[in-house]
């Protein structure tokens, strides 16, 4: 299939101090499946021993009453994946977990290692053998490799040697880590439920087992949760958030929290501002379903023109689906989503995304609105043009791939077969992006943190075939 956006990030749910750990992370798992839907794990803990279950497929599919009741201990940490470094295989599920000279440890990450190839390099020549292509195995061998048997200082060791981003859950013996990278790329959040501590890629996991929003765990945050509480440290040199300004826009659930911030308020606003920099003649104000619905929303309440649902989205299109033998024409953009040619036709259409990224799908996305009716199709984005690849987590094509790097507005509008195509500023969405965080804003401005990596990951660790094939 075709995916004109681009693809989500991996989530992470932790629990710690639980009778019900690892349901418990289940139900989290189901609220952050948006995040990844290759492979889904999880590990729980008793304190001495760690029990696994992981495999390819949705949560709904990977996970029953049988298989979760043999995930025993009061301590969980799960995954869900989608693949930015190394292919959608079994072996790569996560969490991992492996036994070494130090005990025995399972790990979830969400992000991308940008110096993964050079320190796998190093480690192989020292002998290490790595069971997966992921770069989050990078991090195990570092750990046992370690010279010092003291597994706080080896994880510290180990974590100043790598770049990039990382939001990780670990749990070693009794204990239950969580941490982010020194510029906090990926977002992590702390929450309560009764004596228990949860740890969650996004608010929404906390709200599906009635958690508490306690904070953020903060950038550059190693959080340990044992059994004498909680205990917080920041071992690495200070330097300037980084946050990924796309989970706002596009990745995050619109009823989670960031930075104390609700999504859905933002992206509502990202649409009003979009309705003053791109203002369009139209008769209804139509969303690419489900992620610009807040969007098209703003921009109807501000530009005063009506929106309505006129493009209805399939909830239930997997990863891959078999197309018939006989072609039907945009069949994959189709078997997504579907025209409501009452509210199209004979209208003047205003149709809002969050972004363009090849402009395949844009296209035929327009084609359909026209075929059911519309006489105009004015298509608004509420993000400024992609112009650069992200190295930090996300699934996107390289910059030759990216319809705005090398595209005039104009030649992507004819691309698209649009009446008018507007974006969003980069002064309006920093405008609009809430001030109690800095942002990574590489992809549309080009200025990466730290620098850009010699290398992208995932292009040199391993590229799956499909990627190439997106």
């Amino acid at each position: 299939m075709n995916q004109e956006l681009p693809r989500e990030t991996c989530g992470l749910m932790g629990v710690f101090n639980h009778p019900e750990a690892a349901t418990l992370v289940y139900l989290g798992l189901y609220a952050l499946q948006h995040r990844g839907q290759e492979s889904a794990g999880i590990v729980s803990s008793d304190g001495e021993r760690q029990y696994c279950h992981k495999r390819l497929g949705l949560v709904a599919d990977v996970f029953n009453k049988e298989n979760l009741a043999t995930l025993k201990g009061n301590s969980a940490i799960g995954h869900v994946r989608y693949s930015t470094t190394g292919s959608t295989t079994a072996a790569n599920t996560q969490p991992i977990v492996v036994n070494y000279k130090g005990g025995s440890l399972a790990m979830a990450h969400n992000g991308n290692i940008t110096n993964a190839e050079a320190l796998k390099r190093e480690l192989e020549s020292r002998g290490a053998i790595f069971q997966t292509t992921t770069d989050s195995e990078i991090l195990v061998h570092l750990i046992a490799q370690a010279t010092s048997m003291d597994f706080h200082e080896s994880l510290i060791g180990s974590l100043v040697r790598l770049k990039g981003a990382y939001s990780i859950l670990m749990i070693y013996e009794d204990r239950l880590i969580a941490l982010r990278d020194p510029r906090g790329f990926r977002p992590l959040c702390l929450g309560r439920l009764d004596g228990a501590h949860v740890v969650a890629s996004e608010s929404c996991a906390l709200d599906i087992i009635d958690a508490e929003y306690v904070r953020e765990i903060q950038p550059g945050e190693i959080l340990t949760l044992g059994s004498t509480g909680i205990t917080s440290e920041k071992p690495f040199a200070d330097v300037p958030p980084s946050f990924c300004v796309f989970e706002y826009i596009y990745y995050s659930r619109p009823d989670s929290l960031i930075g104390g911030q609700n999504v859905y308020d933002f992206r509502h606003r990202l649409g009003e501002q979009l309705a003053d920099e791109q203002p369009a003649d139209g008769d209804v104000v139509v969303a690419v379903p489900d992620s610009s619905n807040p969007a098209a929303l703003g921009y109807s309440k501000r530009s005063g023109i009506p929106s309505d649902f006129g493009l209805i989205r399939s909830h239930y299109v997997g990863r891959t689906f078999i197309e018939p033998d006989q072609a039907i024409r945009d069949f994959g953009v189709r078997i997504k989503y579907n025209p409501v040619r009452s509210v199209l036709s004979d209208k003047r259409v205003v149709l809002v995304d969050d972004s363009i990224v090849r402009g395949t799908t844009s296209g035929k996305i327009v084609k359909m609105i026209r075929a059911a009716g519309a006489r105009e199709v004015h298509f608004r984005v509420s993000a400024p043009p992609w112009l650069n690849p992200c190295y930090y987590g996300i699934d996107t094509p390289r910059e030759a791939e990216l319809i705005a790097n090398a595209n005039s507005v104009e030649a992507i509008r004819q691309h698209i077969g649009a009446d008018s195509l507007g974006y969003m500023s980069i002064e309006g969405l920093k405008r609009v992006v809430p001030r109690t965080i800095s942002y990574c804003f590489a992809c549309f401005e080009g200025v990466y943190p730290g620098g850009k990596p010699a290398r992208c990951q995932k292009e040199s660790l391993e590229v799956s075939p499909r990627m190439n094939k997106r």
